[in-house]
């Protein structure tokens, strides 16, 4: 009797060891990180306008390139050098891309067999209309920068970083060489000691007016470029501004989640301009301050998004967590991230309307004009002065093919150990997986 006891016990026992492990693979496997998710758990609109960047930014780089060319023409070998900064995989040629849009680029090929790349008469005009619409816009994207040294702990930063950030702040070409310079009375480049050679940029005067965040502006109905007579005396502190929230269309209700996010709504957390080194990192409230100051910086960008790649730079410099990419993950009614491609991307989901920019800059519409005339439409346009084109590169993407957006395959990714990890803070990764409806089992 004792034996058969015995023996149903070490049963039992291997019993709930095996349910236990069960939920923990379970626990495990949930969708915790970016690329787990499946296609009907993505917001399809936020990836197609990842994907139309994409095109857009392949094409302003090559722009870029022969922009600074004295006769604005190179060597397409030349240009083969910026693969990787035009995220262009193999097998995909330089000389195909630029094939594709024979209405922003030429072909040409020299006597000595060298093809050459150059722009079209539009695609010189478009330059130059960039150039005028910067230069316009220049003392707002100032101000963008002076906020950004302002909500930075010793109110300087590193100026190589701040310059991946150029196209999305709207600066010119010249901002570390020259533009940095144009607003004194902001900003200097300075260096650390004598012998350090790297260059960072320091706010010069703190400007009170400055120091009121976007959302607070939208609650005062403040506009974009308005000044309220008591903004000059304003002093950061404690904010209790809800964040908006735009979920996708397929998002179970969240009270279910025990209001979760609703008690995070209502906490109040620390101005992004107000100092936050008293703050102690893991805490409610210095996550809320990261999403606050997350929440500032897209505000300033000129289409509301930015690589992920980069705001890490900064995890130190603005007091944000190191697991930077969990606290955007989880927080997906404010941000949303997108995998495709190598580098990951977050929008603001507030500030769009399906795939489309609610409220659209100069820069963002010139950005769009330049976008019209990408793509090859037509039979392909033979090359100057070369009738076989055989020994060019010409094993890429398909010559009557249109740049489109393909949301059919998946890119290669790595993984996001910052989004393996559990954390019980607000809404758990695998409770704002969950917060989707399968759809595929409806």
């Amino acid at each position: 009797m004792a034996t058969t006891t015995a023996t149903r016990r070490v049963v039992k026992l291997a019993a709930e060891r095996v349910n236990c492990s069960k939920n923990q693979h379970r626990f495990m496997t949930s969708s915790k990180r970016v690329q787990d998710r499946s296609k009907n758990k993505r917001i399809h609109d936020l990836e197609i306008a990842t994907e139309r960047w994409k095109i857009t930014n392949r094409v302003l780089f090559l722009m870029e390139m022969l922009k600074k060319e004295p006769e604005m023409i190179m060597p397409v070998r030349s240009l083969a050098q910026y693969r990787q900064q035009m995220n262009l995989p193999k097998p995909h040629k330089i000389s195909d891309l630029i094939r594709k849009s024979p209405k922003l680029f030429e072909l040409y090929k020299d006597q000595n067999r060298v093809l050459w790349c150059g722009m079209t008469k539009k695609a010189e005009d478009l330059v130059a209309e960039e150039d005028r619409i910067i230069e316009k816009n220049q003392d707002k994207a100032a101000e963008y920068v002076t906020r950004f040294l302002m909500m930075s702990v010793d109110k300087r930063l590193r100026l190589d970083k701040i310059a991946h950030f150029r196209r999305d702040f709207g600066l010119p070409i010249d901002f570390r060489t020259n533009w940095v310079h144009k607003y004194p009375q902001h900003f200097k480049v300075v260096k650390c000691n004598v012998e350090d050679e790297i260059e960072y940029l320091e706010l010069v005067n703190w400007n009170p007016a400055w120091a009121i965040t976007e959302l607070e502006k939208k609650a005062m109905g403040i506009g974009v470029n308005e000044v309220n007579d008591h903004d000059h005396s304003h002093t950061p502190g404690l904010l209790s501004l809800p964040f908006p929230l735009k979920f996708p269309s397929n998002f179970k209700k969240v009270y279910r989640y025990g209001g979760k996010i609703e008690h995070f709504q209502k906490r109040s957390y620390l101005s992004p301009y107000a100092d936050a080194q008293g703050l102690k990192a893991g805490s409610l409230e210095f996550d809320k301050r990261a999403v606050a100051v997350m929440h500032e910086l897209l505000s300033f960008t000129i289409e509301k998004r930015l690589v992920t790649d980069h705001l890490t730079h900064f995890r130190w410099e603005l007091v944000m967590p190191q697991k930077l990419m969990r606290l955007l993950l989880k927080h997906f009614g404010i941000f949303y991230v997108s995998e495709r491609g190598k580098r990951f991307s977050v929008f603001l989901t507030e500030a769009y309307e399906g795939s489309e920019l609610i409220e659209k800059g100069p820069l963002v519409l010139w950005k769009e004009k330049v976008l019209s005339l990408a793509g090859y439409r037509g039979k392909r346009k033979k090359i100057e002065t070369f009738s076989d084109v055989s020994d060019v590169e010409d094993d890429g993407l398909s010559e009557n093919e249109n740049i489109r957006v393909q949301l059919g395959q998946e890119d290669a990714m790595g993984s996001l150990e910052d989004a393996l990890l559990s954390d019980n803070d607000e809404m758990e990764i695998r409770e704002v997986c969950s917060a989707y409806e399968n759809t595929e089992a409806s």
